[in-house]
C-alpha cells in the first residue's frame, strides 16, 4: 500500500468505493489525482482532461451501480481516473502500448467501458440509445453521458439533445465545461457557456447581495427570484430546457459535496436532465492549468519539473510531414491571397498555428465540426477563394457525403491536407487512417495523392491546390526519410509516376510511405521499383507497360487492401484485358491495435520484413524462376 494513496489502494471496483462513507471521498479525489500525475508523468498519455474531470468520476461511480448503470464517456481523453477506479489502476502505466490499456474506453477491454469511443461527441447519442433500449426492455437502468464542451461544437451532440428533449428518455447528460478540446473552443456554443454567471461580475453581486439579508426572508426569496430571471437570460439553461431537458447548474465541477446533491437532485427527477458543470483542465497541476494545450497529451516527464522543450539539433534535419505542411501553407498564402485555411478543432495537430499568427482573416477554426468544415470549404470555393482543410483522415471520414456531394459532385478547387494517414500507432484504430485511399479513390473528380517523402509532399501540396477541381494529399504521422523539402512551390506532373529502379521479373508498384521498405526488397530481389506517387488518376500508361515486362506486379499501401489504390490498378488491367499475376499488401480485413507506429506497421506486414515475407511467399506460390525464389536475404 503507497503511503500516498492508501484509501485509493483499498478500490479495485466501484463497489469498493461505493462501501466508503461520504466523507471520505474527497480524500480519494485528492489520491486518484495525485495518482493520475505520477503514472502519466512516468508513462505518458491524455494528462489534462483526466485531471479536470477527477471529482466528476468519483462522483459518477459512486452514486451510479456500475456497471449495471451506464456511464458513457465522450472521446475518452478524460476516462483515466475511470480505468483507475474500475480495476486496471495497476495496469494504467501501459496505456496506449502494445498489448496494454487502450487509450480511450473499449468494450472489449473492461465491462465498465460501456461504449467505445475515440471520436468526438458521440456520448449523448450512445446514451440515449442505452436508456430507449433499457425502457424498451423493462430494465430499470440509470443513464449518464457526460460530454465536453469542445463536444458541443458538433452538430451530432445537438441531434441526439434535440431528439432526447422529444421523447423523455431517463438520461443525465454531464455537460463538462472547461473551454478546451484539444485547441481552445472556438464558436458562439463556447461563448454562450461563458456567459456572466460564471463570470465574476454576477457572482460578485449575487454573493454580495446574500450576506446582506436573512436566509428564507421575504428579500431573500425575492432576490432568488430575481436570479433566475437573470440565470435564464444570460446562461444556456433556456436553449437546453427549450430542448425538453431539466438543466441543473452550472455548478463548480471540482467541488464534490456540490456534484453529490445536484447529480442526487438530477436522479430523483425523471426525464431528460443536464447537468452543466465549470471544470479545470489540468486542475491540480500548475504546468498543465497554465499551458492545458501543452498537457492535452504529454510523453513521460519529470513531475517537477514538467514537461521541458527538446533540445536542437546541432545540424537541421528535415521537418515532420506535418511541418512541412504548416511551412507550405504560409507560403503558399504569401504567394496567393486567395487561399484560406480551414481546420476543425486541430490548429496544433494539424500545423496551423504559424498561419494564423501570419494570417488570421484567413484562417477559420470551426470546431469539432467536420461536415461543417467541408461545406464552408465548398462555398468558400464557389467565390474565387481557394480553400485548403487541413484535416487528420481518421476525421475527413465524418464528412464524406459533404466531400461528395458538397465538393466533387460540383467539382469545386478544395485542397485536403490529410494528415495521419494510415497508422498512427499509440491512438490505435480509432485514430488510424487506414481507409482514406478507400473512400477517395472511388469518387469522381477527385485527385489523389500520397508522397514518399518530404520534398515531394510539398510539391504534391502545390499540385493540388493548382488543380482546377478537388484534390488530396495524404501524408503519415510524424517523420519521413528525411528528404529536406525545397524552398519553392513546385508542382508534378499530373498522373505521372517515377521509376525508382529497372529490375526484372517482379515490378513493385509503391504507394507514399511504402516507397521506402521496398527499396532494399528491390535492390535483393533485382526488382523494379515504382514511387506511383498518384492513387487517382493513376499512371496507366506505365501500369500496362510494366504488366508487359514483369511476371508479378505487387502493390504496396498503407491503407485498406478493400478498395485501395492495388484494387485500382487490379481494375484498370482487367478493363484493358491484360492478364498478370497480381499480389496487394496492404492493411487486411481487421483492425490493428494500438502499440509504437513501427509495432502495429509490423503486425500488420507493412516494415520491410514483413513486405519481404508475403513477397517471397507469392513467389513460391507461383514457382517464378529459382533466381527470383532464391535471392538471399
Amino acid at each position: 500500500m503507497s503511503s500516498q494513496t492508501p484509501l485509493l489502494d483499498t478500490i479495485d471496483t466501484p463497489a469498493d468505493l461505493r462501501s466508503l462513507d461520504e466523507a471520505q471521498l474527497p480524500q480519494v479525489a485528492d489520491e486518484l489525482r495525485h495518482f493520475l500525475i505520477d503514472s502519466v508523468a512516468s508513462a505518458g498519455g491524455h494528462f489534462g482532461a483526466g485531471l479536470g474531470c477527477i471529482e466528476l468520476t468519483v462522483a459518477l461511480h459512486y452514486l451510479y451501480d456500475t456497471p449495471f448503470d451506464r456511464i458513457v464517456w465522450d472521446v475518452g481523453h478524460q476516462a483515466y481516473p475511470h480505468k483507475i477506479l474500475t480495476g486496471r489502476k495497476d495496469r494504467i502505466t501501459t496505456i496506449k502500448r502494445k498489448d496494454g490499456l487502450a487509450p480511450f474506453p473499449k468494450r472489449q477491454e473492461s465491462e465498465y467501458d460501456t461504449f467505445g469511443v475515440g471520436h468526438s461527441s458521440t456520448s449523448v447519442s450512445a446514451g440515449l440509445g442505452m436508456a430507449l433500449a433499457a425502457d424498451r426492455t423493462g430494465v430499470n437502468r440509470r443513464v449518464a453521458a457526460v460530454i465536453g464542451d469542445g463536444g458541443m461544437t458538433a452538430g451530432m451532440a445537438f441531434e441526439a439533445l434535440n431528439h432526447g428533449g422529444d421523447i423523455d428518455p431517463n438520461i443525465l447528460v454531464v455537460l463538462n465545461e472547461n473551454q478546451m478540446s484539444i485547441s481552445p473552443n472556438v464558436g458562439g456554443m463556447t461563448k454562450m457557456l461563458g456567459r456572466l454567471m460564471s463570470g465574476p461580475t454576477m457572482t460578485g453581486i449575487r454573493e454580495r447581495s446574500k450576506r446582506l439579508m436573512q436566509r428564507d426572508s421575504a428579500t431573500w426569496r425575492f432576490m432568488s427570484r430575481w436570479e433566475e430571471h437573470v440565470k435564464g437570460m444570460v446562461m444556456p439553461s433556456t436553449l437546453f430546457e427549450e430542448l425538453g431537458f431539466n438543466y441543473l447548474g452550472p455548478i463548480d465541477g471540482h467541488d464534490l459535496k456540490a456534484l453529490l446533491t445536484t447529480i442526487r437532485t438530477a436522479q430523483s427527477v425523471a426525464g431528460p436532465n443536464l447537468l452543466h458543470i465549470i471544470t479545470t483542465k489540468g486542475k491540480g497541476y500548475a504546468p498543465a492549468e497554465a499551458d492545458p494545450v501543452k498537457y492535452h497529451a504529454v510523453g513521460p516527464f519529470d513531475r517537477d519539473k514538467g514537461v521541458q522543450p527538446k533540445p536542437k539539433p546541432e545540424t537541421p534535419s528535415a521537418p515532420d510531414y506535418t511541418k512541412v505542411f504548416g511551412q507550405w501553407i504560409c507560403d503558399m498564402a504569401a504567394a496567393d491571397p486567395r487561399l484560406l485555411a480551414i481546420t476543425p478543432a486541430m490548429r496544433e495537430g494539424s500545423g496551423l498555428v504559424e498561419f494564423e499568427q501570419q494570417f488570421p482573416e484567413r484562417y477559420f477554426d470551426v470546431g469539432i465540426a467536420e461536415q461543417h468544415a467541408v461545406t464552408l470549404a465548398a462555398g468558400m470555393a464557389c467565390e474565387d477563394t481557394h480553400p485548403v482543410v487541413a484535416i487528420y483522415s481518421t476525421f475527413l471520414q465524418r464528412a464524406w457525403d459533404q466531400l461528395i456531394h458538397d465538393v466533387a459532385l460540383q467539382n469545386l478547387p478544395v485542397l485536403f491536407a490529410i494528415d495521419r494517414a494510415g497508422l498512427v500507432g499509440p491512438d490505435g484504430p480509432t485514430h488510424a487512417g487506414s481507409f482514406d485511399l478507400t473512400y477517395l479513390r472511388c469518387v469522381p473528380n477527385m485527385v489523389v495523392m500520397a508522397p514518399s517523402n518530404e520534398d515531394e509532399c510539398r510539391m504534391m501540396l502545390s499540385t493540388g491546390y493548382h488543380h482546377d477541381g478537388p484534390a488530396a494529399v495524404r501524408y503519415p504521422r510524424g517523420k519521413g526519410p528525411g528528404i529536406m523539402p525545397g524552398p519553392g512551390l513546385d508542382t508534378l506532373p499530373l498522373g505521372k509516376a517515377e521509376i525508382l529502379r529497372e529490375g526484372r521479373g517482379v515490378a513493385l508498384l509503391a504507394f507514399g510511405s511504402m516507397v521506402e521498405p521496398c527499396r532494399a526488397i528491390a535492390e535483393r530481389l533485382d526488382a523494379t521499383l515504382v514511387n506511383m506517387r498518384f492513387v487517382k488518376p493513376l499512371d496507366t500508361a506505365l501500369i500496362e507497360q510494366l504488366a508487359e515486362r514483369h511476371q508479378l506486379l505487387v502493390t504496396v499501401e498503407e491503407n485498406a487492401v478493400a478498395g485501395g489504390a492495388g484494387s485500382g490498378v487490379n481494375e484498370h488491367l482487367a478493363a484493358v484485358g491484360r492478364t498478370v499475376p497480381m499480389l496487394n499488401i496492404g492493411l487486411q480485413d481487421g483492425y490493428i491495435e494500438h502499440g509504437s507506429r513501427e509495432e502495429c506497421l509490423s503486425e500488420a506486414g507493412l516494415d520491410e520484413a514483413g513486405i519481404e515475407r508475403q513477397l517471397r511467399a507469392r513467389l513460391q506460390a507461383l514457382d517464378l524462376s529459382t533466381n527470383l525464389r532464391s535471392a538471399t536475404l
